[in-house]
């Protein structure tokens, strides 16, 4: 019964609380939602010229709520859009989009768009739409100009007519541009000045070629031929002006146009072109002489470039002046233009419209697109001028009003809309804005705003008074203006609109920061060559704000390197080179401000330096000499004067003085020594300044001298110079308070130390404050002089307490730390968490509700025949409330898992509390295992698989998918087999077509991870097949690598059947040449015995055995000759077994094997060198 009231409620209230919203959601729209006449926001420009090849888009774009509706004219006739299938209008816009196929021309003209809803009509200018035109000349013949030699020429060129206008060059027929000079020139319209003909100018003839430059195209008039007649001398020729013709003519200028004046003159020789305005030089500024001074270019014309400018041409037969008068005229521009008004009932308003031009434009007023002596009469609007004055407007008075300001130049039109309505202020700023800014700078503080009436706007801080006068000023606008903004102005800021209707307000947040400000800026810097520039620029911003350094050469980002680098507040140049040359900029950027200072960089070579002492001879440009005689006076504890007497400038002014120091920190009873160190730079005119130092410090100071070329050496050190101690200014950092060792009773208070420079004197120790926190005691110190923490027994487990410490010294205490709270020794857990539980499994991942630490391992799979390897993983979770939950991500899908969880703090565990199992969801399958590729037979391939490692679910089958590779347009195959295949054979065109197969496992939940493979070629697969036998081949395939060993029969390889065919060819040349020699070779040793007297023979005993005749042979014969002789033994019999010139001893061996001296031997090595016969046996050796 209970149910069927709440379903019985829920139906009555639906309805009704959907209808109140929708309501609600109409009546905050209204609010917030203006309803206002039409206005034009963007519109095409007056002359618009557009490409024959593109949709022409004409552009009007308006604001109005309602929403308006677009109409357009040409021509001052309505055009119908929706009848012209070519033109469109773009939704919700009025911009036309014209896709013409026909010609383009048939739609020039003059456009003009309207806006108009319930309150009025807003109209745009008149749009002068053209067609970009790339006209051709007219195919003409044009016959040979004659002339004679010494007489002026122009050759026309009369280019075609645009829009828009061409570019004109003059050119030969081969495409070379004609060589322009005093004599020879080109005008602004195209035609070529010759101040006079010579002889050279027949030799080539002249093509004026015209570029169109929106469409990049190129039109050329037919080649002109130039007959120059030499039958007289050229005499000399006083100048005569060609263009402009006579001795004075005028020109109008359009104001903030170009204005080019030209000056053509003939003459013998050619004349040269001079310039003056109103017979004075002129100042060139904004002007431009071009074309060897025949063309004045005045690049943004103003008012005071009205006036007479002369052009005198002059040669050595005499000079002639032209005036051309200059006469500045302007098409209209506005002085004010009108603005909207937004009045509210029985109220009165004004329009004004202020225009000004040379001459003085005409004003028309046009009411809703209509000129409003047209419109009805109305006794709440009256026009007197420029100016639009309404009394007592009602709501009918809404409409919008044109201003059109005209002169013989041209015209200018604006809109402005009269909106009457009765509405609350509105503030259109972002609330709660956060504004920082600079101290003495101006802030302005945002705030525009809406109403009718119009709001009374009122500024104040911290909603007390009134900001008006003195350093605050509040713009029309809304705008509250800050002059020399102070650190007291921070604070919260209320902008408040007032009317008869409402009231609204909003608060700003002004933070004023202190400005950015640059201690030492760089100097300009002259270097010799290969030496060191440095740039220094040591800047002091707000801490609060973060801060930026970058550096710039010549408005360029620098980009540091090894020669380059830049440390915190300078920049320095290694080994500079010329191209270093340049200006440099240290530019410090902040959230609130850019401030930026400048130095220039002069790299001068030896040669330089040379070349200024040979002009300067009583001069010599060098580094200044060091100062000397340095002494510290007026010590105080953190500051010292230093004085010095500088050194020779050698006449290269001194730019600073860079103070360098070097420090002996007296930490009690042992010094810390330091290096060289800059501490501070002053201009190169003081000699005497005061250092600011630290206390307890035992300082040498030394000075360096800089001037253009270079520093100079350091001088002599000063004395030793010790500034007196003082109280420590630091405070201990990374304060903390733990409990320590085994005990839980004590709480460890421990701090960083002080650096030596910061001790300020000697004995300094650490004064540690403690007490519990939120109690009434009074605060306990102690005093270590050696330690950096200290131990405090006896207190309760696990309590909090405040802690403080400072340093103190011989000389004081110093400034106390802030508080921190630090915690007592914890003790071990005594419960275990209770009422542990799991939500839904997922897939990956469960929400435990745990204390602390979490312990869990997966017990076994879902699948009854798969088995895991058990390992306890943990998981930390912070304690922050009574129930608590948190996931455990990364585990294996259709698991047993168990758990458990204990309490933990940084020092123990608690107790375990009961164990709890839970299962995992199913979730996709992993890679299948053992995926391979083989072609057991020449027409078929053979994937098999196994199953995944990780089933993750139980399996339902196998996706196998593949597709011929380098074959476009090829479908991909999809085989679904079943669970318990593990294997698929395919059969192929050939065995060289080569296939790309994918293969998933899948689950009841989807498709699992892929393995993918390509089949091995048919021959090898590079050194990473196995060649061997006709064998299946294998790939195993992982996320990141694929391998694919491929088995084959070697018998059928290419590139083993050309081994064997090269190994027997070798066989046989081998063989062939051991038979050539044989036959041939064998017995020339024992001719040559026979045809050759012999020398004498050795007289030694024959049986003895010569060391040096061994050596004599192993010197003068080569490796194959020294075989030789080492084989004669197995050639003897073979060779000379028939012979009688062989000796054997007594047993019947070779004498000669023994002594190395046999007669055959001997006759032979005379003939070794030039004899080209060798030992087969050698051959077969080596063979």
């Amino acid at each position: 019964l209970n149910l069927n009231l709440l379903n019985i409620w829920f139906i009555v209230l639906c309805p009704i609380f959907t209808v109140t919203l929708l309501l609600m959601c109409v009546c905050v729209k209204t609010l917030f939602i203006v309803r206002q006449p039409p206005m034009i926001i963007r519109q095409s420009v007056q002359d618009h010229i557009v490409e024959p090849t593109d949709p022409i888009i004409v552009e009007c774009e308006a604001t109005g709520n309602p929403p308006p509706v677009f109409t357009w004219t040409r021509d001052g006739v309505y055009l119908n859009v929706a009848r012209d299938p070519q033109v469109s209008m773009k939704r919700r816009s009025g911009t036309l989009e014209i896709f013409f196929w026909g010609r383009p021309e048939d739609y020039e003209g003059m456009y003009q768009c309207t806006a108009t809803n319930e309150f009025g009509s807003a109209v745009s200018s008149h749009i002068h739409l053209r067609v970009s035109k790339a006209r051709t000349w007219l195919k003409e013949y044009l016959e040979p100009v004659s002339v004679f030699v010494g007489l002026p020429l122009i050759l026309p060129c009369n280019p075609p007519v645009g829009p828009p206008k061409p570019q004109t060059y003059w050119m030969n027929s081969s495409m070379v541009p004609i060589r322009q000079d005093r004599r020879v020139s080109m005008g602004e319209n195209g035609d070529m000045y010759f101040s006079s003909i010579v002889a050279e100018d027949a030799l080539t003839n002249y093509v004026c070629t015209a570029r169109f430059p929106n469409s990049n195209t190129i039109q050329q008039k037919p080649p002109l031929i130039l007959q120059v007649h030499t039958a007289r001398m050229a005499a000399q020729i006083a100048p005569k002006f060609m263009k402009p013709k006579g001795t004075a003519s005028s020109q109008i200028g359009m104001l903030g146009e170009e204005l080019v004046l030209e000056c053509f003159a003939s003459g013998v020789p050619a004349p040269s072109i001079k310039w003056t305005k109103d017979w004075e030089p002129l100042s060139m500024d904004g002007m431009k002489l071009e074309n060897f001074n025949k063309t004045l270019r005045i690049k943004k014309i103003s008012m005071d470039d009205g006036g007479e400018y002369i052009c005198t041409a002059s040669n050595r037969m005499g000079y002639l002046d032209h005036i051309i008068t200059v006469r500045v005229k302007s098409t209209p521009f506005w002085v004010q233009k009108p603005e909207s008004l937004v009045l509210s009932r029985d109220d009165g308003g004004q329009i004004e419209c202020q225009a000004d031009g040379i001459p003085r434009p005409r004003i028309q007023w046009l009411v809703n697109g209509e000129p409003i002596e047209d419109a009805p009469k109305r006794a709440d609007r009256q026009v007197s001028g420029d100016t639009l004055t309404f009394r007592s407007v009602v709501p009918d008075s809404s409409a919008v009003f044109q201003c059109n300001a005209s002169n013989p130049y041209g015209y200018i039109l604006a809109n402005a809309f009269l909106a009457v309505m009765d509405m609350k202020p509105r503030l259109l700023g972002f609330r709660n804005q956060l504004v920082k800014v600079t101290e003495g700078s101006q802030t302005l503080l945002h705030c525009p705003y809406f109403g009718s009436p119009k709001p009374d706007l009122r500024w104040s801080k911290g909603g007390m008074g009134s900001l008006e006068g003195g350093r605050f000023k509040v713009l029309s606008n809304g705008t509250l203006e800050i002059r020399r903004t102070k650190l007291q102005d921070q604070g919260t800021y209320v902008c408040s609109a007032s009317n008869v209707i409402g009231r609204e307000e909003m608060d700003v947040q002004l933070e004023v920061k202190e400005p950015t400000k640059i201690l030492r800026a760089p100097h300009n810097v002259i270097v010799i060559k290969g030496s060191l520039a440095r740039f220094e620029c040591k800047f002091q911003t707000d801490s609060t704000l973060d801060v930026t350094v970058t550096w710039l050469k010549d408005k360029k980002f620098l980009i540091l390197g090894r020669r380059m680098t830049k440390d915190e507040d300078s920049l320095t140049i290694a080994d500079v080179y010329r191209r270093d040359e340049g200006v440099y900029t240290c530019r410090v950027k902040t959230e609130v401000e850019d401030v930026s200072v400048s130095a220039k960089l002069t790299v001068m070579g030896m040669q330089n330096i040379h070349t200024h002492m040979r002009t300067h001879k009583n001069k010599a440009y060098n580094r200044p000499d060091p100062p000397t005689d340095l002494e510290v006076s007026d010590p105080y504890e953190r500051s010292a004067r230093l004085t010095w007497i500088p050194g020779d400038s050698h006449h290269s002014p001194i730019k600073e003085y860079l103070v360098q120091y070097t420090e002996d920190l007296l930490a009690d009873y042992w010094l810390v020594q330091s290096g060289w160190k800059n501490l501070t730079s002053y201009p190169g005119h003081l000699n005497s300044v005061v250092l600011k130092l630290m206390p307890f410090v035992e300082y040498r100071f030394r000075v360096i001298a800089i001037n253009g070329i270079g520093p100079s050496r350091p001088s002599r050190p000063s004395e030793y110079y010790e500034t007196g101690g003082a109280v420590p200014d630091a405070i201990p950092k990374n304060i903390k308070g733990v409990g320590t060792g085994i005990f839980r009773n004590n709480m460890e208070i421990s701090w960083e130390p002080l650096e030596y420079r910061e001790w300020n004197g000697p004995k300094l120790g650490y004064m540690v404050w403690w007490r519990r926190r939120d109690s009434r005691e009074e605060w306990k110190n102690y005093t270590t002089y050696w330690w950096c923490s200290h131990i405090i027994y006896e207190t309760d487990t696990f309590t909090p307490y405040e802690i403080k410490v400072q340093a103190v010294n011989y000389f004081g205490l110093g400034p106390e730390s802030p508080i921190i709270i630090g915690f007592s020794g914890e003790d071990r857990p005594t419960a275990a968490p209770d009422d542990l539980r799991v939500s839904d499994g997922l897939w990956s991942h469960i929400y435990v509700y745990v204390v602390i630490q979490v312990y869990y391992w997966r017990e076994s799979s879902r699948l009854p025949h798969h088995t895991v390897s058990i390992r306890i993983k943990s998981k930390s979770f912070k304690a922050n409330g009574p129930r608590l939950s948190g996931p455990l991500t990364g585990l294996i899908p259709y698991s047993n898992y168990m758990m458990y969880i204990v309490v933990a703090n940084n020092r123990y565990e608690g107790p375990p509390s009961n164990r709890i199992g839970f299962q995992t969801l199913e979730g996709v399958p992993s890679v299948p295992r053992s995926f391979r590729i083989m072609h057991r037979h020449y027409d078929t391939l053979y994937v098999d698989w196994e199953e995944p490692a990780e089933p993750n679910g139980i399996l339902i089958g196998y996706t196998l998918k593949y597709q011929t590779l380098n074959v476009s347009g090829e479908r991909m195959q999809v085989e679904n087999l079943p669970p318990n295949a593990t294997s698929f054979s395919l059969r192929r065109f050939d065995r060289y077509t080569r296939y790309k197969f994918s293969l998933a496992a899948q689950t009841q939940i989807g498709v699992g991870e892929v393995v993918t493979g390509e089949s091995p070629h048919f021959t090898t697969e590079g050194h990473s097949r196995t060649i061997k036998g006709y064998f299946p081949s294998f790939c195993v395939s992982t996320h990141i690598i694929f391998v694919c060993v491929c088995q084959v029969d070697i018998a059928t390889q290419g590139w083993f059947i050309g081994l064997m065919c090269a190994i027997a060819l070798l066989v046989l040349i081998m063989l062939t040449v051991f038979f050539i020699k044989r036959s041939r070779g064998g017995k020339y040793p024992v001719r040559a015995k026979r045809d050759f007297v012999l020398g004498p023979l050795d007289d030694k005993e024959e049986g003895t055995f010569d060391y040096r005749y061994v050596v004599f042979i192993t010197l003068h014969s080569g490796t194959i000759e020294h075989m030789q002789k080492m084989t004669n033994s197995d050639d003897s019999l073979m060779e000379y077994g028939e012979g009688d010139e062989i000796e054997f001893n007594e047993d019947g061996s070779f004498i000669g094997e023994y002594t190395g001296t046999s007669k055959r031997d001997r006759d032979s090595s005379q003939y070794q060198e030039s004899s080209e016969a060798t030992s087969p046996v050698a051959i077969y050796s080596f063979a």
